[in-house]
């Protein structure tokens, strides 16, 4: 998984399949906030849809995985990373605790 992926190699960049599962958790964790955005947007308040925190569990854990099995193994990076999965499986056990599997039909 640290092999350059070939078919890649037009980018310039040095890509692995380790690298790869990086940049799509960083974009899925950073892209929560867009969905959140047009959420709120939509709503006229504040609000934070449940794809928030699957994004947000997914995205840590693959930007965490990239930091604990790559060779870069960066300690930065998986602290960085280490807490905010946790949190966010929390987040996301509490909002089906409390909403329910269905949360369309839940209040907000």
């Amino acid at each position: 998984m640290n092999e350059q992926i070939i078919w890649l190699a037009w980018t310039g960049l040095h890509i692995t399949m380790w690298k790869l599962i990086g940049y799509v958790g960083t974009l899925m964790f950073g892209g929560r906030w867009l969905v959140q955005f047009v959420a709120s947007k939509r709503m006229g308040k504040p609000v934070i849809p449940r794809a928030f925190w699957y994004m947000s569990v997914v995205g840590s854990l693959m930007t965490l995985s990239y930091f604990l099995f790559s060779s870069k193994q960066d300690s930065v990076g998986v602290l960085g990373n280490l807490f905010p999965s946790f949190t966010a499986m929390y987040s996301l056990y509490l909002d089906i605790k409390h909403r329910g599997w269905h949360r369309d039909k839940a209040s907000h």
